[in-house]
């Protein structure tokens, strides 16, 4: 039977692979990491020439497949251009908003393996020095990143063998309350992914076969757009997202629930599956919340895109603060196992 000790697992497992910098474009050794846990739960694990994972989570009618999909890649940003001061100028990868990581460390990844600190900051950043500190705009031209290094020339910069194009990835800070709260940068989406492998490992200890085939494709490109594009086995009816759920003003999901998606941005999910999802989460007693995301694009949206014949649906434990300093609870993480086996009836 499902417990707790699921979401404690997903939770571990999630604040493992936090410690893992992943933004896109730089997400191998992440998946590599989910490749392995996947296989290590005695799940068929491969990688897709695009860099994600797809595992083969077992099941019956392999004619009505069921596609869940999470994502590992995160915000993060580039290396856009070496200043003559020896500090960087560096872009955003994803949605990430500069304001968001003012005095955030950050680690610079070189192509030759090399890892160097620094922190990003203001342009002039001393208080006691620069008198528009409070007032100044905060971009990717007002900011850069200072690096760590007895650096003074972009010639000394270069002599680490850090280039343009190299990544940044910022200090994710994880870390888990004991009222249970779950305090992260990156919960969206590696929560997910933590959630799908317990609910593997559910599977797994319980020497489940379910009704239905069920796939879980962890994708590498969700923050720019295109990860759910590709790698649907043939099959599949269904796709459902396990992301983040939105809370804030106008919605009604709490850091505590399970959120169901009626309609993004982009699109409504499909009507007779999130009125599935509502069944499921009720027969389960999941605490759920039904709502509309003004600002969203999931990877299901993109696999319809693509133009795959499927139905979709978008589920995920609430999250404070997307794309900033995120928030979650350890009951939200459970509510979304609870709907995922009513979901699949186990």
């Amino acid at each position: 039977m499902l417990n707790s000790s699921y979401a404690d697992y997903s939770w571990e497992q999630a604040a493992a692979l936090l410690a893992i910098d992943s933004p896109t474009g730089y997400t191998e050794r992440a998946a590599k990491w989910v490749l392995d846990a996947f296989s290590s739960l005695g799940f068929a694990a491969k990688l897709t020439t695009k860099g994600g994972v797809l595992v083969d989570l077992g099941g019956e009618d392999k004619e009505d497949g069921l596609l869940l999909m999470a994502h590992v890649d995160t915000l993060g940003g580039m290396v856009a251009q070496i200043k003559g001061d020896g500090c960087l100028k560096i872009i955003n990868v994803g949605g990430l908003t500069a304001p968001n990581v003012e005095t955030e460390n950050v680690k610079v990844c070189t192509r030759s393996g090399a890892v160097y600190d620094g922190t990003f900051q203001l342009i002039n950043a001393s208080v006691h020095v620069n008198s528009n500190v409070r007032d100044a705009k905060r971009d990717f031209d007002s900011m850069e990143v200072v690096l760590d290094e007895d650096v003074r020339s972009a010639e000394d910069v270069r002599g680490l063998g850090i280039e343009v194009g190299d990544f940044v990835c910022f200090d994710p800070r994880t870390r888990r309350t004991d009222s249970g709260y779950l305090k992260s940068r990156f919960l969206d989406d590696k929560l997910s992914v933590g959630i799908l492998l317990g609910f593997a490992k559910y599977l797994f200890d319980n020497h489940i076969t379910l009704k239905r085939r069920v796939y879980a494709h962890i994708t590498v490109y969700e923050e720019v757009g295109h990860g759910g594009a590709a790698s649907v086995p043939q099959g599949v009816t269904e796709g459902l997202s396990v992301d983040m759920g939105c809370v804030g003003e106008g919605l009604n999901c709490t850091e505590r629930m399970v959120s169901i998606c009626a309609k993004d941005s982009a699109t409504p999910y499909s009507y007779a599956m999130v009125g599935k999802l509502i069944d499921a989460a009720k027969k389960a007693g999941a605490d759920y919340a039904l709502d509309v995301y003004p600002h969203y694009g999931s990877d299901v949206d993109v696999t319809l895109e693509a133009g795959y014949d499927i139905r979709h649906g978008l589920i995920g434990p609430g999250v404070y603060a997307s794309h900033g300093y995120e928030r979650s609870h350890i009951d939200g993480v459970y509510n979304t196992l609870k709907l995922l086996c009513g979901y699949l009836d186990v």
